[in-house]
Formats: C-alpha cells, structure tokens, sequence
C-alpha cells in the first residue's frame, strides 16, 4: 500500500521548535525527491520545503529559510522537517508528498 504518514505537529508558543516526520511506504522511497507543503486558512497550498533523493541538495520556501531544515533518511523510509524559531504565520497543515502522493497531513499551531 502506497502512504505517507506524518506525524509531530502541535501546538506550540511562538519561538518554539517542532521536528515533523513523515514515514514513507509501498514504494521505491531513495528515487523520489520528497517535500513539505503547507496550507492555511487563507492561504493555497504552498512548497515549503523539499530534498533530493540523495538528501544532499535541498531548497526552500524563502520565509521559512534559514529557520527550517529538511532531511531524510533514505534506509528507514523518512523525510523530517525541523521548523525552528516559529512564527504565528507558520500555523498551518504540513503534508509530506513526492507531488504525486501525499500524507494525510498534520497540523501545527504557533500560538501565545
């Protein structure tokens, strides 16, 4: 069966960090680029981030740069997306996705 799972989000304090993982399978996971989207209330969905299948190149949404970092290990099936020095306007729902298959999402909330 072909899924992405993701799971860590919450609900945390602005400044806060949270670490997101995704959890890959029924597919060949090291062939495909993955990446984290978001989405809002207000907002489309949006690239936030995304790595090579490697895992040695990656790039990013440019407000989340700097304060986010994608990695994934390619023998355990995962992708993760640490998000440091949260911000009000990251609240959103993250989905891990190879742009074909996508997670189920999981939300995170910046709040005081």
């Amino acid at each position: 069966q072909v899924q992405l799972v993701e799971s860590g989000g919450g609900l945390v304090q602005p400044g806060a960090s949270l670490r997101l993982s995704c959890e890959a399978s029924g597919f060949t996971f090291s062939n495909y680029a993955m990446s984290w989207y978001r989405q809002g209330l207000k907002n489309e969905r949006e690239l936030v981030a995304r790595v090579w299948p490697s895992g040695d190149t990656s790039d990013y949404l440019a407000s989340v740069k700097g304060r986010f970092t994608i990695s994934r290990d390619n023998d355990k099936n995962m992708v993760y997306l640490q998000m440091d020095v949260l911000k009000p306007e990251d609240t959103a729902v993250y989905y891990c996705s190879t742009g074909v298959i996508w997670g189920q999402g999981t939300q995170v909330t910046v709040s005081s």
